[in-house]
């Protein structure tokens, strides 16, 4: 195992403290879930579930490995934490981090005790033409402002964090009343540029953000994955936000979508009234169903 991860528990975990393992979006770092180890442990005491968020490859102090690049070389990582862990973990993905996450449970379901998925997760099959020079684009036109940030450099840490504020979605999560997680979670990605003297870059390397964005949407598993980990016996829940990436009203997902992908009746599926795709990971109340799922997969 090459990444780095974050143990995100508050206090000393129990010694049969179950574990989750959160895997975070596709310009995100582990910090990204800063806020939910505060919150299980506001709900349940320090150290009663135990929280790992790896920062994946390419990004965050997750340096980039040598070979290919793409979901699978996440998917192989979890399962080398997974297996130093003394029981199967449940897992947490939200966004592209629940393509990992859906991936892995198909790929190693004894590692895997439940998934949990995030607005993330459930793909539609890639239209026909769509080629590997549309993927830069593409990513222009679905992460906007995200995708910008990787693609230039600042003059501070406070100015790449002003950048990051004037998105739609995550702004006003910067000025929230959990900004210290947000906070928290943006400075561990912005880092000292390589090749530009005295300015500073995002740490999400842009050749593993562009392979990730291609496996997103043409990872040959990826469509049928979720059918995959319930037929072999993995618990899934999927919860989703009724607003997008810009905090426009479509988000990802709507009643008539999720009806066209033929969720299996198996999956619980859950609305988040009232959040974006970012601000139900990011916001106590978006975060707090999340949580409720969570703890009731893990019988607490």
């Amino acid at each position: 195992m090459t990444m780095h991860v974050h143990d995100l528990t508050v206090g000393l975990p129990a010694a049969d403290a179950p574990t989750v393992i959160a895997v975070h979006g596709i310009t995100g770092n582990g910090l990204n879930w800063s806020l939910l180890g505060d919150v299980f442990a506001a709900r349940l005491g320090h150290g009663a579930v135990r929280l790992l968020a790896p920062d994946l490859n390419g990004r965050g102090d997750s340096p980039v490995r040598p070979g290919p690049l793409g979901l699978d070389v996440h998917v192989h990582e979890l399962a080398a934490l997974a297996r130093t862990l003394p029981s199967p973990p449940l897992v947490l993905g939200h966004s592209m981090g629940a393509a990992v996450a859906v991936l892995f449970a198909a790929a190693y379901p004894g590692l895997v005790s439940d998934l949990v998925l995030v607005d993330g997760g459930l793909n539609f099959p890639v239209p026909p033409g769509m080629g590997d020079e549309d993927i830069d684009k593409a990513l222009r036109v679905v992460l906007g402002p995200a995708m910008k940030r990787l693609e230039r450099s600042f003059e501070s840490p406070e100015a790449y964090i002003e950048f990051v504020a004037d998105h739609p979605a995550v702004g006003p999560l910067v000025h929230g009343p959990d900004a210290e997680h947000i906070l928290r979670y943006l400075h561990h990605d912005v880092r000292p540029s390589p090749t530009e003297m005295g300015r500073f870059v995002s740490s999400c390397v842009l050749a593993a953000i562009r392979a990730d964005g291609r496996d997103v949407m043409f990872h040959p598993r990826l469509s049928g994955a979720i059918r995959d980990v319930v037929s072999k016996g993995v618990p899934v829940d999927f919860l989703w936000a009724p607003r997008g990436l810009f905090d426009e009203k479509q988000g990802l997902y709507d009643d008539n979508r999720l009806s066209i992908l033929k969720v299996p009746g198996e999956v619980a599926v859950t609305l988040v009234p009232d959040t974006n795709h970012y601000s139900i990971v990011l916001s106590r109340p978006g975060l707090a169903p999340v949580i409720d799922t969570v703890l009731r997969r893990l019988r607490l």
